[in-house]
């Protein structure tokens, strides 16, 4: 899908309504911009970025399941210097 928009003020580009509708787009919203060769590529960024690392990985940090082993390696390599 393509559509023509026009070049504003201070190089500002509206995405017409059907493509910000079509990718999803939000008013705010970050998007990554980049050259590729002579052409310019438009991708909005995740609303939400922890969303990305959910989606990276499976297993959620959580405080409490990894203080336990890092105080075990902590004391480990404290006994080791004396």
């Amino acid at each position: 899908m393509s559509e023509t928009t026009k070049v504003g003020k201070r190089y500002t580009v509206v995405v017409p309504k059907s493509i910000r509708a079509r990718v999803n787009l939000e008013e705010g919203q970050s998007v990554l911009v980049r050259a590729e060769g002579s052409q310019i590529v438009i991708r909005p960024l995740p609303k939400d970025p922890s969303e990305v690392f959910r989606k990276l990985i499976p297993d959620t940090y959580s405080e409490a399941k990894y203080e336990k082993k890092a105080e075990e390696v902590l004391t480990k390599s404290a006994r080791a210097r004396h």
